[in-house]
């Protein structure tokens, strides 16, 4: 990774217990990305058969030894918080946990519970089927066995564009895999796969399993299957594609948003570094454009959910963004945050904000709204293409302001295609009303590098 300033390898799942209250306190509210390398465009997509003879499948596999990034109680759970344990079901651990109070039960991934009591918030009374001690477990860190939810194939409520820059991480090879829930049709799954071929490279295709009404599974209707399990297990060997499955780990995990708020986890994690950090002295220098532009998309993603809940974050840039493995952002610093009524926040006389990053109206009249955000993206997006340049350079910040006030805005930076710096001009309209949304952002930059393609390969092609 490549990160500066690392610290202490503390873990992050912190927690705060009043008496028979076995409840964490979060460290995450939400998700964001990893990183992306484009699925290029198909010439002909449709139709195509593609011979997997000679692969044999590695499901997308977990990692026992794996540091949580959300801690215990992280939101980016592939597992509910709560099931129907009747005080007998087993549960098996999805990923190593280390004991940080007398009360906790420390265990590995892999060994078996039996549930005492579930009543009590999102740390369960567990007894360890291997050593017969009992003690608190954290909820999101195991599953019933047997479950789906306890293969390491299954990634639960994942994007499709989250399985794509997953699966096509660097180190990953052809076959690769992981089960998701789809997207688009309620009770059904997606089996997304890491390809290769001569026309796109590298790729990732998705298959639809879709449901019986008796509750089987199929991909194709010649193949049915009981369970997922079955069906995973039926296309994994030397004839069929699957060959390995994707590692799950509690930092992949997935979640509608990709904001930290509580933590500074670069206290915590030596894998985590802020995104300014990391383009001037890390490995951010040796970035291409699409991993620049997927890391972009990320950030969007976050402020999109922030967008949704009417909330404006009002110091947007690179110096408060988390990197983490895979190249996964996450937004950080909510010390300005606040939440507006009305769309529009006024900030208190003699208020400080990073004037470069600021859009004109709120820089000089305190008027701070969603677009105003929208501006300071922009301003991030040159700090992402010029590797942590200082936005307006040569520029002290009273002249930026009355620069900006006279209709400049910054060049093309070197090497940035137009098309973006087309979408920064958006980010810079005078009106905040005509900057975009951060939904529209965030998919203007997802689908950047991808051309029309099936949402979906035909199950006949396997």
């Amino acid at each position: 990774m490549g990160c500066i300033k690392s610290k202490e390898n503390k873990s992050p799942a912190i927690k705060y217990r009043t008496e028979n209250t076995p409840e964490p306190v979060s460290t995450s509210v939400s998700h964001y990305g990893a990183e992306h390398t484009a699925v290029a465009p198909s010439s002909s997509a449709k139709g195509t058969s593609v011979n997997f003879s000679n692969l044999s499948i590695t499901p997308f596999g977990g990692s026992s030894g794996v540091t949580p990034f959300g801690g215990a109680s992280s939101s980016f759970s592939v597992v509910p918080s709560s099931y129907p344990t009747g005080g007998v079901t087993i549960f098996v651990a999805l990923y190593d946990y280390e004991a940080r109070t007398t009360e906790d039960l420390s265990f590995k991934k892999g060994e078996r519970f039996q549930i005492i009591n579930n009543t009590e918030g999102d740390w369960w009374e567990a007894r360890s089927i291997a050593t017969g001690k009992n003690g608190y477990i954290p909820s999101n860190y195991v599953a019933p066995a047997d479950s789906i939810q306890a293969e390491e194939w299954y990634f639960g409520k994942m994007g499709r564009k989250d399985a794509e820059r997953l699966l096509l991480n660097p180190g990953n090879q052809r076959g690769i895999f992981l089960v998701r829930e789809s997207e688009t049709t309620k009770g059904a799954y997606s089996l997304s796969i890491r390809d290769w071929d001569e026309v796109r490279g590298d790729n990732v295709k998705h298959y639809k399993i879709r449901k019986l009404d008796n509750g089987g599974y199929y991909i194709t209707t010649r193949a049915q299957f009981d369970t997922l399990q079955k069906l995973v297990k039926h296309y994994t060997g030397k004839n069929y594609f699957l060959m390995l499955y994707c590692m799950r780990t509690k930092f992949m995990s997935s979640s509608p948003l990709r904001v930290s708020i509580l933590l500074l986890y670069t206290q915590y994690v030596p894998s985590v570094c802020y995104l300014l950090d990391f383009l001037k002295e890390g490995d951010g220098k040796y970035l291409k454009l699409p991993q620049l532009v997927d890391m972009a998309a990320q950030i969007a993603d976050g402020m999109a959910y922030i967008e949704r809940m009417n909330y404006i974050h009002r110091d947007l840039r690179a110096a408060n963004i988390l990197v983490g493995e895979n190249l996964v952002c996450k937004i950080a610093d909510f010390g300005l945050a606040r939440l507006i009524e009305d769309n529009e926040y006024t900030a208190r006389q003699g208020a400080k904000f990073p004037i470069k990053w600021t859009a004109p109206e709120a820089a000089l009249y305190g008027r701070f709204t969603i677009k105003s955000d929208v501006w300071s993206f922009g301003i991030l997006q040159t700090e992402l293409v010029t590797k942590g340049r200082v936005p307006y350079p040569g520029m002290v910040n009273r002249e930026v302001l009355e620069q900006v006030e006279r209709g400049y805005r910054m060049p093309c930076p070197q090497g940035c295609p137009e098309s973006l710096h087309e979408l920064m001009n958006l980010c810079w309209k005078k009106d905040p009303d005509e900057r975009p949304t951060f939904e529209y952002i965030q998919s203007f930059l997802e689908d950047y590098f991808t051309a029309t393609e099936p949402q979906y390969q035909p199950g006949e092609n396997l």
